[in-house]
């Protein structure tokens, strides 16, 4: 039987930077700024960002360590099948792949549903069913965009990474021509109360929203069978697009802060708070101006939808060629080499997701996107966070003498954090969301995902129906893959 056919390392440091940058940024903090500002009920709200980074960072190491020493098509679930092989054959990477086939396209309807909701501001009489069939058309136009080799999807990015620069860089300038800076760094009385449970709340959905909305800074390490030199550029390419989000973020919500009444953020019949960043050109720069950079926003959502997609699609690719999913995902395009029904399926998760986001129905206090957050993390904390950790321990400990161009700085703390800020988010999910009840929905999901693995494994004849199959495939690497400069 001949092996799988290998996926071209084409993508260089910019390029990986760049997918990630635009895949964090996209329409994320354009719709949750407002949320970010109900949260903690003030200007207080950077907090929420700063949150944000440091769990994205810590985490960020964590993905760094993994996928520099285990460089291969669909990120979490090459860790997983590495580190869990031995005790529980291929439970874990099944259950990533069953999860993840859900919440990354489920993510990328968010940005689908931002999407539309800012082309509301170019396009006030738009009724509820012609944006439903725009969202639908993005979708479309994504899915056909990527339907091309990797080496063209690269210089499309950076095309978009330049777009999206120059999008959330124009409201910045904007921002900070016409700050006052006693409507930013004035807080309400009492605003950072630690020994009050209202802080800690608000805190918790703070943070979700802020992981929210760094998430993304992982997608290169999903590409990483298609990445350059793979020891050097994963890692770097992690925590160059997280610091420089951050600064993006901060900037961003200071001076949107400093030009607009956090107040009326959250009225739901001021344009602030459905399109903050429109409202705070049209008061600097008049309504052309925020037409324009409504315009280059809607660019950048386009490109987060873009990256999204183009990341995820790998995920299910190496699980079928392992026979830990169905086997058609394995299957490359004849012609231009990407996974052709990874792309398809979650395409049409993606629009179905939107679909639901636009039609759920929820009260004002807790809007369709919040509540599609809370889901998302709550799944995605059980079977990739968690487990991505543990897989760290259990690697160093099984695997001691895997080479490993990148070791997590001041391991095992940055585990011992991220572990700690996740907890928080689930722990709280519930709180931050009563009547949705998000951990019983993630538990109910990982559930359905074991049933769904014993009647594979029986009909695959696989553990615990069948011997293990225990295989280190990175411990002896080729030297190419190991090369660090």
């Amino acid at each position: 039987m001949s092996g799988p056919r290998q996926l071209p390392r084409r993508i260089g440091l910019f390029q990986a930077t760049a997918i990630n940058m635009s895949q964090m940024v996209g329409i994320g903090p354009f719709v949750t700024i407002p949320l970010m500002v109900a949260a903690f009920g003030g200007p207080q709200a950077v907090i929420g960002w700063v949150a944000g980074a440091v769990l994205a960072l810590v985490d960020g190491l964590i993905w760094a360590e993994l996928g520099a020493a285990l460089p291969g098509a669909g990120g979490t679930y090459i860790y997983l099948r590495e580190a869990f092989q031995y005790r529980s054959g291929r439970l874990m990477p099944f259950l990533f792949v069953w999860t993840a086939m859900l919440f990354i396209p489920l993510i990328m309807s968010t940005g689908v549903q931002g999407l539309v909701q800012y082309l509301g501001y170019l396009w006030p009489s738009m009724s509820t069913g012609q944006g439903d069939l725009v969202g639908i058309a993005v979708v479309v136009a994504v899915v056909l965009l990527l339907w091309r080799r990797v080496e063209s999807i690269g210089k499309i990015t950076v095309v978009m990474w330049t777009i999206m620069i120059i999008s959330v860089g124009a409201v910045i300038l904007a921002s900070f021509t016409h700050f006052h800076p006693d409507l930013a760094f004035t807080w309400p009385e009492h605003a950072v109360e630690l020994g009050h449970g209202s802080f800690w709340l608000g805190f918790a959905s703070g943070l979700t929203i802020g992981i929210y909305d760094y998430l993304g800074y992982n997608t290169s390490a999903y590409l990483g069978a298609e990445v350059k030199n793979p020891g050097r550029v994963l890692p770097r390419s992690i925590v160059f697009a997280i610091v420089g989000v951050m600064a993006v973020y901060l900037l961003m919500q200071i001076g949107v802060l400093g030009v607009t009444h956090w107040q009326d953020m959250l009225d739901p019949n001021n344009v602030a708070s459905q399109s903050v960043a429109s409202a705070v050109l049209e008061t600097t720069m008049g309504k052309g101006a925020a037409q324009v950079v409504t315009g280059l926003i809607l660019i950048t959502a386009f490109a987060s939808i873009f990256t999204g997609l183009l990341g995820g699609s790998r995920v299910p690719f190496n699980a079928a060629h392992d026979r830990v999913f169905f086997r058609s995902f394995g299957k490359l395009h004849p012609k231009h080499e990407f996974p052709v029904l990874g792309l398809l399926a979650m395409g049409v998760v993606t629009a179905g997701g939107f679909l639901l986001a636009r039609h759920i129905g929820t009260s004002a206090a807790h809007p369709p996107l919040t509540v599609l957050i809370s889901l998302l993390t709550t799944v995605m904390v059980i079977v990739q966070a968690f487990a991505q950790i543990a897989a760290v321990i259990v690697l160093r400990r099984r695997q001691p003498d895997l080479p490993r161009p990148y070791r997590m700085f001041l391991y095992p703390l940055p585990a011992i954090v991220a572990a700690i800020g996740w907890l928080v988010i689930y722990g709280y999910a519930d709180k931050s969301n009563p009547g949705v009840h998000p951990i019983e929905w993630s538990l109910v999901w990982v559930a359905l995902g074991i049933v769904a693995f014993a009647v594979w494994a029986r009909v695959e004849h696989v553990w615990p129906f069948g011997p293990k199959d225990i295989r280190e495939e990175y411990r002896n690497p080729e030297p190419t893959e190991a090369v660090v400069d």
